[in-house]
């Protein structure tokens, strides 16, 4: 049986957000920058909304960085089931010889995205307390988080 899925990502601060992955067996945590890749929560958003509402076979990739390096976060969804993998890239020439396959997990789509919801509420929940908008450098992606909720609401996962 698949061990669940903690996703975390921390109050960001001066343009960073610190972000972990543990599922029991595996476990990645780094820091990300808010540029180049600013619109990477509302595309995680986007593409966990997708996922959520397909019972098919779909795929995504989300770009995202700490500088210099540099990440891929590849969803694979199949049915019931969601892959996730974490590639890591020394620099942002991306060059797929010199990745790094960092994390990796495989679970039940519902698992995988309450996973995440459970993050983003946290986020969405903390975000005048820990100042997001002004940590972030970024605004908080209130239309893709209530496009995700909305998703989920409607019992699609």
């Amino acid at each position: 049986m698949a061990n669940k899925l903690e996703v975390s990502f921390n109050s960001p601060q001066c343009g960073w957000m610190s972000i972990g992955f543990d599922d029991g067996v595996g476990e990645f945590h780094t820091t990300t920058a808010h540029a180049p890749h600013e619109r990477a929560l509302p595309d995680l958003l986007k593409i966990l909304t997708e996922l959520a509402g397909s019972n098919g076979q779909v795929s995504h990739i989300l770009k995202w960085n700490r500088d210099p390096e540099e990440f891929d976060f590849e969803f694979f969804r199949d049915g019931d089931d969601i892959l996730l993998k974490i590639y890591q890239f020394p620099t942002e020439d991306r060059d797929n010889a010199e990745r790094e396959l960092v994390f990796e997990h495989t679970g039940k789509a519902a698992d995988v995205i309450a996973s995440f919801a459970e993050t983003f509420d946290q986020l969405y929940a903390d975000r005048d307390t820990d100042e997001f908008e002004f940590n972030s450098r970024q605004p908080f992606p209130y239309a893709e988080f209530e496009e995700f909720k909305s998703k989920l609401a409607a019992g699609h996962n």
